[in-house]
């Protein structure tokens, strides 16, 4: 693991895993980016589990990986910083299929929902599903609060195989 300090509250830290392109051993329909993040315990090594528990399933195939940046907190201030990453995946599973997808996972993954910026084991959330945009009340694509976050901004920048999205940067 190594860490580059970007500045006195906001670091990238690189793993084998984070950040990662990936030839996929199958293609789907759909490309989605979704927003990994964490502040309980061991988040880095989580991610990491995340990663293989995500090129097992049949659901979805990694694409590619950012780095995952560690930075401070927002909303709830008075709790660890939060390790966060982007990955993007391509699925056949339409964007409300994914969304349950990626609660289940949350729940495998020990996440417990208290209040609002609560600190947590694990928050995935979909930034873009394809060029979709929707406003349902349980899923609004793009994110609403992606372009005022540097958890997603940052590591997002990084990623090499994104061109679907460079319309969006």
């Amino acid at each position: 693991m190594r860490v580059q300090n970007l500045s006195s509250d906001l670091s990238f830290v690189y793993t084998s895993l984070y950040p990662k392109r990936i030839r996929p051993s199958r293609t789907y329909a759909h490309n989605a980016l979704l927003g990994l993040g964490g502040n309980i315990a061991d988040t880095v090594r989580r991610l990491e589990r995340l990663y293989f528990f995500l090129q097992k399933s049949s659901f979805v195939s990694v694409v590619e990986t950012s780095p995952i940046l560690k930075n401070p907190p927002f909303g709830y201030v008075h709790q660890d910083d939060f390790y966060n990453a982007v990955i993007h995946i391509q699925t056949n599973l339409t964007a409300m299929e994914l969304l349950r997808y990626i609660l289940r996972v949350e729940k495998k993954f020990g996440r417990k929902r208290s209040f609002a910026n609560a600190p947590r084991t694990l928050d995935i959330d979909m930034i873009f599903y394809d060029d979709i945009i929707m406003n349902k009340k349980i899923l609004t694509l793009p994110h609403p609060r992606w372009r005022g976050r540097d958890s997603v901004l940052l590591p997002m920048k990084e990623m090499k195989g994104i061109a679907w999205l460079k319309r969006h940067l």
